[in-house]
């Protein structure tokens, strides 16, 4: 069972549900059957939460907190690694703040 802070590779419906794609992601949280994730971009050119090779990525990358999905157990293939807490922490204090910026409005 995937736990926060968990990288995996799973398959993720595209957001016009043209298809699906295997791709890494970081676990924000598994309830209830369900595991809400994050996205992982090597285009460290995007906007989000570095992930180093040195933290255990393939290649330097970036946790996409502008794509947040919800995907089964079935459909996570496997855990790749997992992040530190210090970088888990990073990753949601940087979504708490996305998100107090939109309750400001």
């Amino acid at each position: 069972m995937p736990k926060p802070g968990d990288v995996i590779l799973a398959a993720v419906i595209f957001p016009d549900g043209s298809g699906v794609k295997i791709r890494p992601a970081v676990v924000l949280f598994e309830e209830m059957g369900n595991v809400v994730a994050a996205g992982v971009t090597s285009n460290t050119a995007m906007k989000g939460v570095p992930l180093t090779v040195e933290e255990g990525a393939v290649k330097n990358s970036v946790i996409k907190l502008n794509y947040i999905f919800t995907i089964t157990h079935e459909m996570v293939h496997k855990k790749l690694f997992s992040l530190s807490r210090a970088k888990m922490k990073m990753v949601f204090e940087a979504l708490k703040g996305r998100l107090e910026k939109l309750a400001e409005g």
